[in-house]
C-alpha cells in the first residue's frame, strides 16, 4: 500500500515529506518523469525487498513441509507431474469431442474435357473443350454422428476418472507413507528413552557390582542390550530414510530433499461410521474405478449400436457445374453411396461389438466385488487394531509396567537375576 501510494502520488508525497523539490517545468523527454534519482533507487530497493521477502515465504514453506497432511497433499496436487500428464489427457479428451461428430471435409474435383480440341494441348479451363467442376460432401447415415460424439464422451469421462484415480492413489500412498514416517519417528524416540533407561540400569549394575552384590555380567548385560538397541534405532533410522526418500519421490521432489517432522497423526473417523452397508453404497456410487468401467459399458454400448449402423449406407451428394469457353454452360448433382454387400464381415463386427460390451460389464461386476471384498478386510483389520490398541493400552501397558516396577525392587533387593529385569524392560517397549 505504500508502494502504491508513492507511485501514484509521487509529487505530493514528496510535498508532505520534505524530501523532493517541486518541478512542474514538463520536460522534453517525459512530461511525468517527477521522480529524482533517490526516490528511483528508494522504489528498487523496497522491490527487492520485496521480492526478498516473497523467496523467503516460498523457502518457509518449504522447509516445513511434512509437518502436516495438508500441506503434503496440496503440494503433490500442484507440482507432481503425473497429475499434470492425466489433466492434460483429459483436455486432449475433451476437444476430441467436436472433431468426432463433425462432417468430413467437402472434396472439390476439376475435370477438363476435350484438351486437345482443334489440335492444341491446353490446360486452360477456357480453351479446353469444357470443364466440369464437382464439390462433394459425405453425408453418414442418420445418428452416426450422434454415437460417435456420445463415445467421445464416454472416453472424455473415462479420463476424467482415470485423473481422479491417480490422485486417489497417489494420496493414498501419500498418507500411509506420511503415517509410517510418524510411526518410525515415535518409534526412534521411544528406543532412545530407552537406551537412557538402560544406561541407568547400568549404572545401577556398576554399583551393585562395586559393592559386590553383583556379578560383572550384569553390566555386560546392560552393555549389550544397549549395543542392541543402537542397531535397532540404526534400523529405524534407515527406515525413515527411505520413507523420506519415498515420499519426496512421490512430491516430484529431489530424494535428498529435507522434509519437516510429522507433527501430527491424522484423526480416524469414529467406529460407528465404519458401517459395512453404508461405506459399500458410498462406494459403488464414489468409486472412480467403477466410474471408469461405467463409462466403458456405455462406450462399448454405443459402439455396438454404431456398428448395427453399418448396415445402413453412407451417402455422397455433389454439385457439379460445367464450364464451356468462359461461361458456365450446365448444371448437374450427384449422389453416392456405398452397397453393403459384405455381410459376413458386418456380421463379424457386430457380434465382436456384442462381445465387447458383454467382457465391459463382466470386468465391472468383477471389479466390484473386489472392492467390495477389499471394503470388507480393510473394516475387519481396522476394527481389529482398534481392540488391539485397547486392549494394549488398558490391560497389557499396565501389567508390564507393574512387572517392571517389581522386577526393578527385586534386583534392588538381590531376589531376581538383572536377565530378568531386561526382560520386563523388553516387554515395555515391545508393548
Amino acid at each position: 500500500r505504500w508502494l502504491h501510494h508513492r507511485l501514484r502520488y509521487p509529487q505530493r508525497n514528496a510535498h508532505r515529506s520534505g524530501q523532493m523539490k517541486m518541478d512542474v517545468a514538463p520536460r522534453a523527454a517525459d512530461n511525468h518523469d517527477c521522480f529524482s534519482r533517490t526516490e528511483k533507487m528508494k522504489y528498487g530497493i523496497a522491490f527487492c525487498l520485496l521480492g526478498g521477502l516473497a523467496s523467503w515465504t516460498v523457502q518457509a514453506s518449504e522447509s516445513e513441509l511434512g509437518a502436516d497432511m495438508q500441506g503434503l497433499l496440496r503440494y503433490a496436487r500442484e507440482y507432481n507431474p503425473e497429475l499434470a500428464a492425466t489433466r492434460h489427457e483429459v483436455d486432449a479428451a475433451r476437444q476430441r469431442i467436436q472433431s468426432a461428430a463433425a462432417l468430413p471435409d467437402p472434396v472439390l474435383r476439376a475435370e477438363l474435357m476435350d484438351v486437345t480440341r482443334q489440335g492444341a494441348n491446353s490446360m486452360v479451363p477456357s480453351q479446353a473443350g469444357s470443364t466440369r467442376y464437382t464439390l462433394i460432401q459425405s453425408l453418414p447415415w442418420f445418428g452416426r454422428r450422434d454415437l460417435q460424439r456420445g463415445m467421445s464422451e464416454s472416453k472424455l469421462l473415462q479420463s476424467e476418472k482415470q485423473a481422479e484415480a491417480t490422485w486417489v492413489e497417489m494420496s493414498s500412498s501419500i498418507k500411509s507413507v506420511f503415517a509410517q514416517r510418524y510411526f518410525l519417528l515415535e518409534s526412534e524416540k521411544l528406543v532412545r528413552e530407552t537406551i537412557n533407561l538402560i544406561g541407568d540400569l547400568e549404572k545401577v549394575a556398576k554399583a551393585r557390582y562395586a559393592s559386590g552384590l553383583d556379578a560383572h555380567r550384569a553390566v555386560l548385560a546392560a552393555q549389550i542390550e544397549q549395543t542392541d538397541l543402537q542397531a535397532e534405532l540404526l534400523d529405524l533410522q534407515t527406515e525413515r530414510h527411505h520413507a523420506d526418500a519415498g515420499l519426496n519421490r512421490l512430491l516430484s521432489r529431489p530424494t535428498a530433499a529435507t522434509l519437516a517432522q510429522p507433527a501430527h497423526l491424522r484423526p480416524l473417523p469414529a467406529a460407528e461410521k465404519m458401517d459395512y452397508p453404508v461405506l459399500a453404497e458410498k462406494l459403488k456410487a464414489r468409486n472412480p474405478q467403477l466410474a471408469i468401467d461405467n463409462a466403458r459399458i456405455d462406450e462399448a454400448g454405443k459402439n455396438r449400436d454404431l456398428t448395427f449402423k453399418s448396415r445402413y449406407p453412407d451417402f455422397s451428394l455433389g454439385v457439379a457445374p460445367t464450364q464451356t469457353g468462359g461461361r458456365i454452360s450446365e448444371w448437374g448433382l450427384m449422389i453416392e453411396m456405398n452397397i453393403p454387400l459384405q455381410q459376413g464381415a458386418r456380421r463379424s463386427r457386430e457380434r465382436e461389438a456384442v462381445a465387447t460390451l458383454a467382457a465391459s460389464m463382466a470386468g465391472k461386476e468383477a471389479l466390484q466385488n473386489l472392492l467390495l471384498g477389499k471394503l470388507s478386510e480393510s473394516l475387519a483389520g481396522l476394527d481389529a487394531v482398534r481392540r488391539t490398541e485397547s486392549l494394549i493400552a488398558s490391560q497389557l501397558l499396565p501389567q508390564t509396567e507393574i512387572i517392571y516396577q517389581s522386577a526393578v525392587t527385586g534386583y534392588e533387593s538381590g531376589k531376581i537375576d538383572f536377565s530378568m529385569l531386561l526382560d520386563a524392560q523388553r516387554q515395555i517397549l515391545k508393548a
